[in-house]
């Protein structure tokens, strides 16, 4: 699987907006991170945790993957929950 399954339909102008761009990083390792997290959770995200997301997606991706995989550490106001929720989602779809 390289691509989103979830459709914007139904979703909020933030949502498909957030959705769009944790599928469009521009590296393919946090395209699929972010992009699967987003596909399973958008829909259910408070809007806390909306701008959490807002947030992380300020990161440039060889720094969040660097925390996702646990070689470098965020500053405190950037990891929070939701990345914590990121980091433990399964990213394998079982096909790969």
């Amino acid at each position: 699987m390289t691509g989103t399954t979830r459709s914007s339909s139904g979703l909020d102008d933030r949502r498909k907006r957030l959705l769009f761009r944790c599928w469009h990083r521009g590296t393919r390792e946090m395209d699929l991170i972010l992009g699967r997290f987003a596909d399973a959770e958008i829909g259910n995200l408070s809007d806390d945790e909306l701008s959490q997301l807002e947030t992380l997606l300020e990161v440039n991706d060889p720094d969040l993957y660097a925390a996702i995989t646990g070689d470098k550490v965020l500053p405190a106001d950037v990891a929070g929950a939701l990345f914590a929720r990121i980091k433990a989602f399964p990213i394998a779809d079982g096909n790969a």
